[in-house]
């Protein structure tokens, strides 16, 4: 093939043009201790500090690179393609200097481009050693620009034997010969490495050969270990209660899947701190549904049981112990006799009542007679990661249920739906589809799992039926094909397309789309497979996921709602674009190395599907073949760049035309994958096709901390409205703030000198404000010393140890004028409010939830599914998106977000109620001893979940310090002993301040500066 630059220049290096910098890069635990340093990170110079840390903590290969590397010439391969391995005389060197970590940007970025375009040049991909040069510049600088990126394992493994040699013992993965399509097994890890992301594997009705049940579990701890997921359709086994081939009755569908819960949630993805990803399916008509659909609800019940169990069983058991030991009668046996001590009898009477198990009661009075004062009993909480979690089941996979359009018009209809036995087919019950239904959106509604797809838009959108039927996905649902395949995805960052004057570089898109399709291409060729079956698949249907992320950004930046005809337009027009593009370079490959092998038996079937494609670009309503829901077609006249509709047509033409001629090289190209990691390395507002989800961010420091930055979208939306420089920036200022006092209403310099402050304490709150949410978490003794609010200010030490305590209100400041210089120094972090901006515009700037503590504005639940509408009917497989709904959502706006999902041609679809998981914040707030006033904390309840999320974590983290400190408290003396280190930082005088208990331990640290 012939490869054009546009990004690079011939004989010139491909990052000319693009500074680099080396910083550190350090990862910290929510408790302060690090947990990833590295101090001598070389990346480009634009990237930010999340950025790098993710590339340096989970991309960078930390181990195994030679010090010391040779190239290995081969015959047939330019010389800057040759491969390296570590030098003969390494082991001169000292044994703890032959050997490293990947420490520069460009080594990762050399070494996943030199591995693309070396197998590529030894399959014939290339005209001439100036394509491949071509093409190994032009990814190379892609990949530096932030303008794309493939998925996590391409980034864990490819490269690591081109570029430095790195061998590992075979993990029993196989691969397909591209030379003469022979089946062979992998003789190491990462010769052929495992770059793809998404598999989906099948499963038989066998319990231990291979493909049986007992066999995913290891083929899934596989594609874990290199940082990869997978989906499976289990359907195929027999219910609860079916006759078994020996006799006796099955186990059913749930006891199987509790195994592989538990087996994937010992697993690690790739050797990083990300759970293994699983997808488990189950279709709606097995005899099993109702338990699959009820299995998390259930399992966070059990939590919420374990946690209130084992507080009650503390509390009341420690009571028991302590009645025994207080007892002041004569004969001290007594004391655990309930008959004569009264108080026991009380205590054992009050655990009763509290369902405590007896056996715990008569321990409890045994271990007292043992001499023990205190019983140590768990204190299980909701923490994700806590063991209330770890001990239930189901927790370490998505929950889809498989439902047809038979079913669907059932619920509408009212109809009866069977349950089919596994076995002989028999109907083993029958019940109302609308019963299933209200299980299905309750579960969603109480703890947002499961989700849909749509089986019966799914397959009428299959290239390839001959071959089978689409049983199942990719745990994040956006990769939907033939069962033991798997997709390699990678992601466009659509705001690198965007011009200066707003427009979207089409050209430099289509170039984009069109190389990043032989990249994923050649991935197929060059990689290793899990299983003999997966291998022979993804190398006969050979199906790709390029995608983009950046939407949402795009359209802020724009001027466009992302609820609005002109956004949904242009999404749709955009993904037309790709996938168009996407299917005519698959062609160009198709022409010169042939179509993929199952093409032919499915040839007129996905001729038909790229005919349905086409009419979707061009906006026809009807005329579709075999669809049993029609889709949203892209509508030009909506789309705010007519060149860009315009070209999505052509596109679909040269494809169909293209396509018709030659056959495809790949059975699908695209896929919307969720781009979270990948999205974040390519700094990107929005990942996916999400909208935004805030206005204002904060800012990594390489140093530590962060600070308030505006959503860099909006200045430019700002911009393209017509605002002027000075406009957008009181806009600007009005949702950060000014991170200032100085000129502030009522709280400022002047008033605060009223009050006793010097410029020194006056400097202390300057300098603390860069951060703030909030003035009153500026305004306190470790700000500004605890001499200077003693003696200066006048407050005692008991005002000052009061979590409680306001000082602004102390100092006399009201409420309003708290607000008013909040607003001023802190920001509103929302734009409803700001100053110069037309109302009109406000729907420009909504996001995923309300913004800052006073914003009520935030897009709805149908915004989400028709943006997801508008692009679905030009992805190959399917738009990965969770939508968001608030607290106050009912199990009805549930089932209508399903049903709408359905009725516009979606293929998947998941919710998130906000407050649905026992682990959100919220449900830890309140977990006080038996003495705290529980009517308190239900108006405080009531309170919070009016408030937008961003107000709400503000009462959230002020109510968790103040259980925290109130609980564990123990007062200092007002006279104690310390230690006082100075050290000199950039120049500003950094003084460690501690105090002590009168017995030597440390009761408190605090840090005073001074210029």
């Amino acid at each position: 093939m012939r490869i054009t630059r546009r990004f690079t220049t011939e004989n010139r290096s491909a990052y000319d043009g693009i500074a680099f910098r080396t910083q550190a890069s350090e990862i910290k635990k929510s408790d302060g201790s690090v947990v990833f340093a590295k101090t001598d990170v070389t990346v480009p110079d634009g990237w930010s500090q999340i950025a790098v840390d993710i590339l340096a903590q989970k991309y960078f290969r930390q181990a195994g690179v030679p010090a010391k590397r040779i190239a290995v010439p081969e015959d047939d391969v330019p010389e800057f393609l040759w491969r390296q391995q570590a030098a003969p005389d390494i082991n001169e060197l000292p044994e703890d200097q032959r050997s490293g970590g990947e420490n520069d940007a460009r080594q990762v970025f050399d070494r996943m481009a030199g591995a693309w375009t070396y197998w590529g040049w030894k399959a014939g991909y290339f005209d001439t050693a100036d394509d491949a040069q071509a093409f190994f510049d032009e990814t190379r600088f892609m990949l530096a620009s932030q303008t794309a990126a493939p998925n996590s394992p391409q980034w864990f493994n490819t490269g690591l034997h081109w570029a430095y040699g790195i061998e590992g013992p075979s993990q029993g993965h196989f691969y397909v010969d591209y030379r003469n399509g022979e089946l062979t097994k992998s003789s190491g890890s990462y010769e052929h490495p495992q770059p793809h992301a998404c598999f989906i594997q099948s499963i038989a009705d066998d319990l231990v050969n291979e493909g049986g049940i007992m066999d995913l579990w290891l083929r899934e701890a596989r594609l874990f270990k290199y940082g990869s997921g997978t989906g499976t359709n289990f359907s195929t086994l027999r219910g609860e209660g079916e006759p078994l081939s020996g006799g006796g009755k099955s186990s059913g569908l749930m006891s199987f899947l509790k195994i592989g819960d538990r087996a994937a949630g010992a697993i690690k993805s790739g050797g990083t701190t990300r759970r293994a990803a699983k997808m488990v399916i189950v279709d709606a008509d097995h005899p099993d549904i109702e338990t699959f659909i009820d299995w998390k609800v259930r399992e966070e019940q059990k939590v919420a049981a374990l946690v209130a169990g084992s507080r009650l069983a503390r509390t009341h058991l420690n009571a028991i112990v302590r009645a025994c030991r207080d007892w002041d009668g004569v004969d001290s046996d007594q004391r655990f006799d309930p008959k004569t001590n009264k108080s026991l009898k009380r205590e054992i009477k009050a655990a009763r009542a509290s369902e405590i198990p007896e056996n715990l009661i008569r321990r409890a009075i045994q271990m007292a007679r043992q001499g023990r004062t205190k019983i140590e009993f768990p204190d299980l909480n909701t923490d994700w990661d806590s063991e209330a979690y770890a001990t239930v089941s189901g927790q370490n996979a998505n929950n889809s249920v498989r439902v047809d359009d038979d079913f669907l018009r059932a619920v509408d209809r009212d109809e009866d739906w069977a349950l089919t036995n596994r076995v002989d087919g028999r109907v083993s019950k029958t019940l109302k589809a609308r019963a299933l239904w209200d299980r299905i959106g309750e579960a969603a509604w109480q703890c947002a799992d499961p989700g849909l797809q749509f089986d019966t838009t799914i397959n009428d959108w299959h290239t390839c039926p001959q071959s089978g039927r689409i049983n199942a996905s990719n745990p994040c649902s956006e990769y939907m094909f033939l069962d033991n395949t798997a997709c390699n995805l990678a992601s466009l960052n659509l705001m690198a397309f965007r011009c200066v004057d707003g427009s979207f570089d089409v050209d430099g898109f289509s170039h984009a789309a069109r190389l990043w399709t032989i990249v994923l291409e050649i991935s197929v060729l060059m990689a290793q497979f899990p299983s003999r079956e997966i291998a022979e698949r993804s190398y006969h249907f050979r199906t790709l996921g390029l995608g983009y992320a950046n939407l949402g950004g795009l359209l802020m930046a724009n001027g466009i709602g992302y609820d609005s005809a002109e956004g949904r337009a242009l999404c749709a027009a955009i993904t037309a674009l790709m996938t168009g593009t996407a299917y005519t370079a698959s062609a160009e490959i198709a022409e010169e190395h042939g179509p993929f092998p199952g093409f032919a038996v499915n040839r007129e079937d996905m001729l038909r599907v790229i005919r349905n494609h086409r009419r979707a670009a061009y906006g026809h309503h009807d005329g579709y073949e075999n669809l049993s829901i029609r889709p949203v077609p892209l509508n030009a006249a909506d789309c705010p760049d007519p060149n860009l509709a315009a070209a999505a047509k052509k596109a679909w033409d040269t494809a169909l035309e293209t396509g018709s001629a030659h056959g495809f090289r790949n059975a699908q190209v695209s896929v919307i994958a969720p781009t979270g990691t990948i999205g974040l390395v390519m700094d990107c507002d929005t990942t996916g096709i999400e909208p935004d989800y805030a206005l204002v961010k904060f800012k990594t420091l390489a140093g530590g901390g962060y600070f308030k930055i505006i959503n860099r979208t909006v200045p430019l939306a700002l911009k393209t409205l017509g605002y002027n420089d000075e406009q957008i920036d009181e806009i600007s200022r009005y949702a950060v703030g000014r991170a200032s006092l100085i000129g502030a209403p009522k709280i400022n310099e002047s008033s605060l000198t009223d009050r006793g402050f010097d410029e020194d304490a006056f400097e202390r709150i300057e300098n603390a404000l860069d951060g703030a949410y909030d003035l009153r978490f500026v305004f306190n003794k470790y700000t500004l010393g605890e001499e200077f609010c003693l003696e200066t200010l006048g407050f005692s030490r008991d005002q000052l140890d009061d979590t409680g305590f306001d000082m602004l209100e102390a100092l006399g400041y009201t409420k309003a004028d708290i607000d008013l210089a909040n607003a001023y120094v802190c920001g509103a972090m929302t734009l409803e409010g700001a100053p110069h901006l037309n109302p009109e515009h406000l729907a420009i700037f909504d996001c995923a939830t309300p913004c800052g503590r006073t914003g009520t504005r935030a897009l709805s639940a149908e915004s989400h599914i028709r943006m997801m509408a508008a692009a679905q009917p030009f992805v190959s497989g399917a738009i990965s998106k969770t939508i968001n709904m608030p607290y106050t959502a009912t199990v009805e706006d549930c089932q209508q977000a399903f049903m709408l999902s359905w009725q516009l041609g979606l293929k998947a679809n998941a919710l998130y109620r906000d407050g649905s998981k026992l682990s959100q914040p919220l449900a830890r707030l309140f977990d006080d001893d038996e003495d705290e006033d529980r009517d308190e904390d239900i108006d405080i309840i009531d309170e919070i979940v009016e408030r937008p999320p961003a107000a709400r974590a503000e009462v959230i983290a002020e109510r968790i310090i103040e259980r925290v400190v109130e609980r564990e408290r123990q007062r200092l003396p007002d006279r104690r002993k310390g230690y006082t280190q100075k050290a000199l930082v950039g120049g500003h005088k950094v003084y460690i301040r501690t105090g002590e208990y009168e017995d030597g331990r440390l009761g408190e640290v605090f840090i005073d500066m001074h210029k």
